[in-house]
Protein backbone atom coordinates (compact mmCIF):
# COMPACT_ATOMS: atom_id res chain seq x y z
CA UNK A 1 0.00 0.00 0.00
CA UNK A 2 1.25 3.48 -0.83
CA UNK A 3 3.07 5.31 1.97
CA UNK A 4 1.22 8.44 0.85
CA UNK A 5 -2.09 6.66 1.41
CA UNK A 6 -0.96 5.59 4.87
CA UNK A 7 0.00 9.19 5.61
CA UNK A 8 -3.24 10.83 4.54
CA UNK A 9 -5.35 8.24 6.37
CA UNK A 10 -4.00 9.65 9.64
CA UNK A 11 -5.51 13.07 8.82
CA UNK A 12 -8.93 14.50 7.99
CA UNK A 13 -10.27 13.03 4.74
CA UNK A 14 -12.60 15.25 2.68
CA UNK A 15 -16.02 13.63 2.59
CA UNK A 16 -16.94 15.14 -0.78
CA UNK A 17 -14.55 15.94 -3.64
CA UNK A 18 -15.59 17.78 -6.81
CA UNK A 19 -13.53 17.18 -9.95
CA UNK A 20 -13.16 19.26 -13.10
CA UNK A 21 -11.61 16.73 -15.46
CA UNK A 22 -9.78 19.01 -17.87
CA UNK A 23 -7.17 18.36 -20.54
CA UNK A 24 -8.47 15.30 -22.43
CA UNK A 25 -8.27 17.03 -25.81
CA UNK A 26 -4.82 18.55 -25.25
CA UNK A 27 -3.51 15.23 -23.96
CA UNK A 28 -4.73 13.51 -27.13
CA UNK A 29 -3.29 16.24 -29.36
CA UNK A 30 0.15 15.76 -27.79
CA UNK A 31 -0.08 12.11 -28.84
CA UNK A 32 -1.34 12.94 -32.36
CA UNK A 33 -4.67 11.30 -31.56
CA UNK A 34 -8.25 12.59 -32.05
CA UNK A 35 -9.85 14.39 -29.13
CA UNK A 36 -12.28 11.53 -28.55
CA UNK A 37 -9.32 9.26 -27.77
CA UNK A 38 -8.49 11.59 -24.92
CA UNK A 39 -12.04 11.35 -23.61
CA UNK A 40 -11.87 7.55 -23.78
CA UNK A 41 -8.67 7.53 -21.73
CA UNK A 42 -10.28 10.00 -19.34
CA UNK A 43 -12.95 7.41 -18.55
CA UNK A 44 -10.19 5.07 -17.36
CA UNK A 45 -8.85 7.82 -15.11
CA UNK A 46 -12.29 8.12 -13.51
CA UNK A 47 -12.22 4.42 -12.64
CA UNK A 48 -8.78 4.72 -11.03
CA UNK A 49 -9.79 7.85 -9.12
CA UNK A 50 -12.83 6.10 -7.66
CA UNK A 51 -10.61 3.25 -6.46
CA UNK A 52 -8.31 5.75 -4.78
CA UNK A 53 -11.24 7.55 -3.18
CA UNK A 54 -12.63 4.35 -1.67
CA UNK A 55 -9.22 3.32 -0.35
CA UNK A 56 -8.86 6.52 1.66
CA UNK A 57 -12.48 6.88 2.78
CA UNK A 58 -13.94 9.62 0.56
CA UNK A 59 -17.73 9.26 0.52
CA UNK A 60 -18.77 11.35 -2.49
CA UNK A 61 -17.18 12.30 -5.82
CA UNK A 62 -18.85 14.77 -8.19
CA UNK A 63 -17.33 14.93 -11.67
CA UNK A 64 -17.92 17.55 -14.35
CA UNK A 65 -18.38 15.30 -17.37
CA UNK A 66 -20.13 17.61 -19.86
CA UNK A 67 -21.14 21.23 -19.40
CA UNK A 68 -24.08 23.00 -21.00
CA UNK A 69 -21.50 25.08 -22.88
CA UNK A 70 -19.99 21.88 -24.28
CA UNK A 71 -23.04 21.52 -26.53
CA UNK A 72 -21.34 24.22 -28.65
CA UNK A 73 -18.41 21.93 -29.48
CA UNK A 74 -18.10 20.29 -32.94
CA UNK A 75 -21.03 18.00 -33.67
CA UNK A 76 -18.90 14.89 -34.15
CA UNK A 77 -17.20 15.39 -30.77
CA UNK A 78 -20.54 15.87 -29.00
CA UNK A 79 -21.99 12.75 -30.65
CA UNK A 80 -18.86 10.84 -29.73
CA UNK A 81 -19.19 11.90 -26.11
CA UNK A 82 -22.83 10.87 -25.95
CA UNK A 83 -21.89 7.45 -27.32
CA UNK A 84 -19.04 7.28 -24.82
CA UNK A 85 -21.48 7.91 -21.96
CA UNK A 86 -23.70 5.08 -23.22
CA UNK A 87 -20.72 2.73 -23.54
CA UNK A 88 -19.39 3.71 -20.11
CA UNK A 89 -22.77 2.92 -18.54
CA UNK A 90 -22.64 -0.58 -19.98
CA UNK A 91 -19.00 -1.26 -19.17
CA UNK A 92 -18.73 0.35 -15.75
CA UNK A 93 -21.88 -1.00 -14.13
CA UNK A 94 -20.19 -4.23 -12.96
CA UNK A 95 -17.34 -2.19 -11.46
CA UNK A 96 -19.78 0.11 -9.68
CA UNK A 97 -21.66 -2.86 -8.25
CA UNK A 98 -18.49 -4.67 -7.18
CA UNK A 99 -17.24 -1.59 -5.32
CA UNK A 100 -20.70 -0.69 -3.99
CA UNK A 101 -20.68 2.73 -5.68
CA UNK A 102 -24.00 4.54 -6.08
CA UNK A 103 -24.40 6.52 -9.31
CA UNK A 104 -26.38 9.73 -9.77
CA UNK A 105 -26.57 12.03 -12.78
CA UNK A 106 -27.29 15.77 -12.44
CA UNK A 107 -27.84 18.46 -15.06
CA UNK A 108 -30.31 19.65 -17.66
CA UNK A 109 -31.07 16.14 -18.79
CA UNK A 110 -33.84 17.25 -21.14
CA UNK A 111 -31.08 18.07 -23.65
CA UNK A 112 -29.81 14.48 -23.80
CA UNK A 113 -31.00 12.04 -26.43
CA UNK A 114 -33.30 9.28 -25.19
CA UNK A 115 -30.77 6.47 -25.59
CA UNK A 116 -28.19 8.25 -23.46
CA UNK A 117 -30.71 9.24 -20.80
CA UNK A 118 -32.11 5.70 -20.60
CA UNK A 119 -28.61 4.27 -20.11
CA UNK A 120 -27.83 6.73 -17.34
CA UNK A 121 -31.13 6.11 -15.53
CA UNK A 122 -30.59 2.36 -15.75
CA UNK A 123 -27.28 2.66 -13.89
CA UNK A 124 -28.86 4.99 -11.32
CA UNK A 125 -31.58 2.48 -10.53
CA UNK A 126 -29.24 -0.51 -10.45
CA UNK A 127 -26.82 1.13 -7.99
CA UNK A 128 -29.29 3.03 -5.82
CA UNK A 129 -28.69 0.90 -2.74
CA UNK A 130 -24.88 0.97 -2.85
CA UNK A 131 -23.28 2.69 0.12
CA UNK A 132 -19.47 2.76 -0.23
CA UNK A 133 -19.33 5.95 -2.28
CA UNK A 134 -21.69 8.23 -4.20
CA UNK A 135 -20.55 9.14 -7.72
CA UNK A 136 -22.41 12.19 -9.04
CA UNK A 137 -21.90 12.85 -12.74
CA UNK A 138 -22.70 16.35 -13.98
CA UNK A 139 -23.82 16.04 -17.61
CA UNK A 140 -25.35 18.90 -19.59
CA UNK A 141 -24.74 20.87 -16.40
CA UNK A 142 -24.16 24.54 -15.71
CA UNK A 143 -24.33 26.09 -12.28
CA UNK A 144 -25.99 29.32 -13.44
CA UNK A 145 -28.68 27.19 -15.10
CA UNK A 146 -29.05 25.14 -11.90
CA UNK A 147 -29.45 28.23 -9.71
CA UNK A 148 -31.87 29.87 -12.16
CA UNK A 149 -33.91 26.67 -12.36
CA UNK A 150 -33.97 26.42 -8.57
CA UNK A 151 -35.24 30.00 -8.33
CA UNK A 152 -38.01 29.26 -10.84
CA UNK A 153 -39.10 26.18 -8.90
CA UNK A 154 -39.08 28.11 -5.65
CA UNK A 155 -41.23 30.89 -7.14
CA UNK A 156 -43.65 28.25 -8.42
CA UNK A 157 -43.99 26.87 -4.88
CA UNK A 158 -44.47 30.36 -3.45
CA UNK A 159 -47.29 31.05 -5.90
CA UNK A 160 -48.85 27.70 -5.00
CA UNK A 161 -48.65 28.63 -1.30
CA UNK A 162 -46.37 25.66 -0.59
CA UNK A 163 -43.77 27.88 1.07
CA UNK A 164 -43.90 31.28 2.71
CA UNK A 165 -41.74 34.11 1.40
CA UNK A 166 -40.63 34.96 4.93
CA UNK A 167 -39.27 31.45 5.45
CA UNK A 168 -36.81 31.58 2.55
CA UNK A 169 -33.18 31.25 3.64
CA UNK A 170 -29.98 29.63 2.38
CA UNK A 171 -30.91 26.24 3.78
CA UNK A 172 -34.30 26.23 2.06
CA UNK A 173 -32.87 27.43 -1.25
CA UNK A 174 -30.25 24.69 -1.12
CA UNK A 175 -33.04 22.12 -1.17
CA UNK A 176 -34.00 23.30 -4.66
CA UNK A 177 -30.55 22.56 -6.08
CA UNK A 178 -29.57 19.23 -7.62
CA UNK A 179 -27.19 18.14 -4.88
CA UNK A 180 -27.65 17.26 -1.22
CA UNK A 181 -27.67 20.61 0.67
CA UNK A 182 -25.97 18.88 3.61
CA UNK A 183 -23.11 17.52 1.53
CA UNK A 184 -21.29 20.40 -0.17
CA UNK A 185 -17.81 19.63 -1.56
CA UNK A 186 -14.90 20.00 0.84
CA UNK A 187 -12.35 20.01 -1.98
CA UNK A 188 -12.37 20.95 -5.66
CA UNK A 189 -9.67 19.51 -7.92
CA UNK A 190 -9.07 20.83 -11.44
CA UNK A 191 -6.56 19.27 -13.78
CA UNK A 192 -4.59 20.61 -16.80
CA UNK A 193 -3.22 23.79 -15.24
CA UNK A 194 -6.33 25.95 -15.69
CA UNK A 195 -7.30 28.20 -12.76
CA UNK A 196 -11.06 28.63 -12.94
CA UNK A 197 -14.19 26.77 -11.89
CA UNK A 198 -16.05 27.11 -15.20
CA UNK A 199 -19.65 27.43 -14.01
CA UNK A 200 -19.41 24.30 -11.83
CA UNK A 201 -21.25 24.05 -8.49
CA UNK A 202 -20.99 27.80 -7.84
CA UNK A 203 -23.30 27.70 -4.81
CA UNK A 204 -21.96 24.44 -3.41
CA UNK A 205 -18.27 25.41 -3.68
CA UNK A 206 -18.65 28.54 -1.54
CA UNK A 207 -16.32 27.20 1.18
CA UNK A 208 -14.51 24.42 -0.65
CA UNK A 209 -10.72 24.27 -0.76
CA UNK A 210 -9.39 24.61 -4.33
CA UNK A 211 -6.56 22.50 -5.73
CA UNK A 212 -5.12 22.95 -9.23
CA UNK A 213 -2.67 20.60 -10.92
CA UNK A 214 -0.89 20.74 -14.29
CA UNK A 215 -1.62 17.02 -14.79
CA UNK A 216 -3.92 16.36 -17.75
CA UNK A 217 -6.96 14.33 -16.74
CA UNK A 218 -6.03 11.09 -18.61
CA UNK A 219 -2.82 11.02 -16.53
CA UNK A 220 -4.66 11.48 -13.24
CA UNK A 221 -4.16 8.49 -10.92
CA UNK A 222 -4.95 7.38 -7.39
CA UNK A 223 -1.64 8.90 -6.33
CA UNK A 224 -2.57 12.26 -7.86
CA UNK A 225 -5.81 12.18 -5.87
CA UNK A 226 -3.92 11.41 -2.69
CA UNK A 227 -1.51 14.30 -3.38
CA UNK A 228 -4.50 16.64 -3.57
CA UNK A 229 -5.86 15.28 -0.30
CA UNK A 230 -2.45 15.66 1.36
CA UNK A 231 -2.43 19.31 0.28
CA UNK A 232 -6.00 19.72 1.58
CA UNK A 233 -4.92 18.43 4.96
CA UNK A 234 -2.44 21.30 5.27
CA UNK A 235 -5.23 23.88 4.95
CA UNK A 236 -7.07 25.50 7.84
CA UNK A 237 -10.79 25.70 7.11
CA UNK A 238 -12.12 28.61 9.15
CA UNK A 239 -15.55 29.30 7.60
CA UNK A 240 -15.27 32.97 8.57
CA UNK A 241 -13.91 32.34 12.07
CA UNK A 242 -10.44 33.13 13.37
CA UNK A 243 -7.66 30.59 13.78
CA UNK A 244 -7.94 30.96 17.54
CA UNK A 245 -11.64 30.07 17.45
CA UNK A 246 -10.94 26.99 15.38
CA UNK A 247 -8.16 25.89 17.74
CA UNK A 248 -10.22 26.44 20.89
CA UNK A 249 -13.12 24.39 19.49
CA UNK A 250 -10.98 21.33 18.84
Amino acid sequence: MSSLLDEIKTGVIPKHIALIMDGNGRWAKQKNQPRLFGHQQGAIAVRETLKGAILCGVKCITIYAFSIENWNRPKDEVEGLMNLFIKACEEELPNLQENKIAFKVIGNLSLLNQECLTSLRKVEQATANNTNLLLQVAISYGSRWEITNAAKNMVTDILANKIDLDNINEELFGQYLLTDPNNDPDLLIRTSGEYRISNFLLWQLAYAELYFTNCYWPDFTKEELWKAIADYQKRERRFGKTSEQITNNK
